[in-house]
């Protein structure tokens, strides 16, 4: 791990994931998180940038305590393997973190105490009592207003009353600050329609909140008032503050603000863009530069990770890619990372499946950019020896690149990982298309037979597929920096690599006389891309069973004979069913009194309303009609061949046969619903749908102009 900066030092790029809760396994959504901070270090540095990254663990709730005591064994060594377990995950995933902190270090529980007695002394924090409602399974305090015949309205889920003497910080009184500092810097919370959601949430007024329980023997106590400790959701926030060496270090204004704070949506609104902020102010310290939030992963609409459906381990994801495809362990661990940020939306949620990531890979990976690598290098044996040639690159080919590579810089700028990655694929896609084109097998043929135009041609042709080759690796790097080397040490420039930085994705820096190959396939293509249920259970992080493909050494098993503990099995049981099956004597929160939730909407309104999330879902892509053809004993359907701007094209049953004569459709753009769950109709697989207007009974489809791109997302 790497020092924060001592005075005197430049600021460096301060990045943050939040620090995750032990109270399970990692899995793909934690992973998600931990990989794109990841992916912006690498690229930060590669442009030349100073950057400190920072993740961890969240040790100090009171579940926590009561899963321990239901393991038999003590909360420190419980937390104790959970944090190793993280650690060992995110180490697997290539994660180059420079801190990893825990909630129980020392360091932030003298950061914590001072900074609560620090905020005792300004006068924002007073002791009162608290009544209301609390859903020990949500573990959330709920207003009279959302509760009906002691059921929570927002979750269904079972309530009881209680009441507790608390300290609490008034955040009622940062309200207008707020406000005012999200009007003044408006890209300070991000994407823009979640910094909306703040808005709407601190316009509807904001509680003085809870920022105490009683002591039970676990957690940071008050150092006023031992009897006490600092509820789990507030002393996790001072976390990011604790790692720079607040309040004691002389340098930790070197580290801090933080430049982003990046997590998951759940924590967004109440804690990271309300809460956190105003108890910063309260000590006038300065905020976060950025604050962004992502969807979740969702299974079947329901948020998938601990306590909804099961998402794979990535530790299990890594090893199944490996069976699938024959690939080294380091290049899986890459593949996954790419999957990861190449299928997630990163705004709204995203629909989860494995077999949908398998299909992304052969797509992208297998027959896009490792088909290239594999034609080129292939081609370059047979034609030149395996020596790079003097000679040309394609300048259409040269522009292509240029605007990918500003499209992929403005994308992560944005944290659009997937679209930085989908700009990057154009180049690929557009070389393997340029292959097709020039037809080298026919140049060189040509020039062996005295062409010289031909030759100058084949040398052209080859170099600029090289130079894509090359440019396609450096721009893949932050995602999978093992499989960047791997092509450029098969493009013969190993030592070069070592050097790199991100201005050389400028086009023309392929370098002549290089000796490339030997050829080794990077992305084996997987043959089999369903994956049975049974599979699934395996993969995920909660599985506790038996698998050939999980020995006694899987990672993902905590190894409780680091320490005199209770076996495996039983902590393993533990971690992945902690919710009680009784509500206890003292209901204990790990959501302070106080915390504001949405009104809840009527039936009514819930038939007829969508939030954003579900409707970012659909994803609307302009396609091209190839081919249409009417399908036999169908009356109503026609068979149509679409080009999206994907290595293949798809096809898809549209009922429109009785108001569309196939041949007029073809050459046609229509609206697409790219991402529909592939249906079979009539023995046919149909790979998504039209949109029509729906015009007196009558299908009309909206068709786009004719000058707009095959592939463009319809926003």
């Amino acid at each position: 791990m790497s020092a924060p900066p001592q005075t005197g030092e430049q600021k460096p790029l301060y990045i943050t994931t939040p620090i995750y809760y032990v109270n399970g396994l990692p899995h793909v959504g934690s992973a998600l998180t931990t990989v794109a901070c990841d992916v912006l270090t690498r690229y930060h540095k590669f442009k030349g940038e100073a950057v400190y990254f920072l993740t961890g663990t969240d040790e100090n709730a009171t579940k926590v305590q009561d899963a321990a005591e239901k393991a038999g064994v003590s909360t420190q060594q419980f937390v104790d393997e959970l944090a190793v377990a993280f650690r060992e995950c995110w180490d697997s995933l290539h994660i180059g973190y420079d801190d990893f902190i825990r909630t129980t270090e020392p360091r932030h529980t003298h950061a914590v105490q001072v900074f609560f007695e620090r905020l005792i002394e300004r006068g924002h924090v007073y002791l009162d009592t608290y009544e209301g409602w609390y859903s020990v399974s949500d573990e959330t305090f709920f207003r009279d207003t959302d509760v009906e015949n002691g059921i929570a309205k927002e979750t269904g889920k079972p309530v009881v009353r209680v009441t507790e003497e608390n300290y609490f910080f008034r955040l009622s009184a940062f309200g207008d600050r707020l406000l005012e500092h999200i009007e003044q810097n408006p890209d300070w919370l991000l994407p823009e329609f979640r910094k909306n959601e703040v808005v709407a949430f601190i316009k509807e007024g904001l509680r003085d909140i809870s920022i105490s329980r009683p002591n039970r023997g676990w957690g940071i106590p008050f150092s006023s008032d031992p009897t006490k400790i600092i509820y789990v959701w507030v002393d996790a926030l001072i976390n990011y503050l604790a790692a720079t060496g607040w309040p004691d270090s002389p340098g930790w204004d070197k580290l801090w603000p933080a430049d982003l704070h990046f997590m998951g949506k759940e924590i967004f609104v109440r804690f990271h863009a309300t809460l956190w902020p105003a108890m910063l102010m309260a000590l006038d310290l300065p905020l976060p530069t950025q604050i962004y939030a992502h969807g979740w992963w969702t299974i079947g609409g329901s948020k998938g990770g601990k306590t909804g459906p099961a998402l794979p381990h990535p530790t299990r994801l890594t090893q199944f890619l490996i069976e699938r495809t024959g690939m080294t362990e380091e290049i899986a661990v890459d593949a996954q990372r790419y999957l990861l940020c190449r299928e997630m939306n990163f705004g709204p949620d995203t629909e989860f499946s494995v077999e949908n990531l398998l299909r992304r890979y052969n797509n992208d990976l297998a027959n896009d950019l490792g088909n290239l690598l594999n034609r080129t290098i292939g081609m370059m044996t047979k034609y030149y020896d395996s020596v790079t040639p003097e000679g040309g690159l394609d300048a259409e080919v040269g522009e292509v690149a240029r605007v990918a590579v500003l499209q992929y810089e403005a994308s992560l700028k944005e944290f659009r990982f997937n679209i930085a990655l989908e700009a990057a694929g154009t180049i690929v896609a557009r070389a393997n298309k340029f292959i097709d084109e020039k037809a080298p097998w026919s140049l060189s043929k040509a020039a062996n037979n005295g062409d010289s135009a031909a030759a100058t041609e084949l040398a052209l042709t080859m170099r600029t597929c090289l130079e894509v080759v090359r440019i396609s690796a450096l721009l893949v790097l932050p995602f999978m920096p093992r499989a960047a080397q791997e092509l450029y040490s098969q493009l013969g420039l190993s030592e070069k690599f070592k050097s790199e930085t991100f201005e050389a994705t400028e086009w023309g820096g392929l370098v002549s006389g290089a000796k490339v190959g030997p050829a080794r396939p990077v992305f084996p293509r997987i043959q089999e891309l369903t994956v049975d249920e049974e599979t699934l259970l395996k993969l995920g992080s909660s599985y506790t069973g038996n698998s050939a493909s999980l020995t006694e050494n899987d990672p993902t098993t905590l190894n409780s004979t680091k320490t005199n503990s209770t076996p495996k099995e039983n902590l393993m049981e533990t971690i992945t069913n902690t919710t009680p099956t009784t509500q206890p004597a003292e209901v204990q929160s790990e959501m302070p009194p106080g915390t504001l939730l949405p009104p809840p909407i009527s039936a009514q309104e819930e038939e007829t309303l969508i939030n954003i999330d579900e409707f970012m879902k659909v994803q609307l892509k302009v396609g091209e009609v190839l081919a249409a053809e009417r399908i036999p004993n169908a009356d109503k359907l026609l068979r149509l061949t679409i080009d999206l701007g994907e290595p293949e094209a798809r096809t898809i049953l549209a009922g429109i046969a009785e108001y569309y004569v196939p041949e007029d459709l073809v050459g046609k753009k229509v609206t697409v619903v790219a991402n529909l769950q592939p249906r079979k109709m009539r023995g046919i697989m149909s790979q998504g749908m039209l949109l029509a207007a729906d015009v007196d009974g009558k299908a009309s489809l909206l068709l786009p102009d004719q000058n707009t791109p095959i592939g463009s997302r319809v926003r």
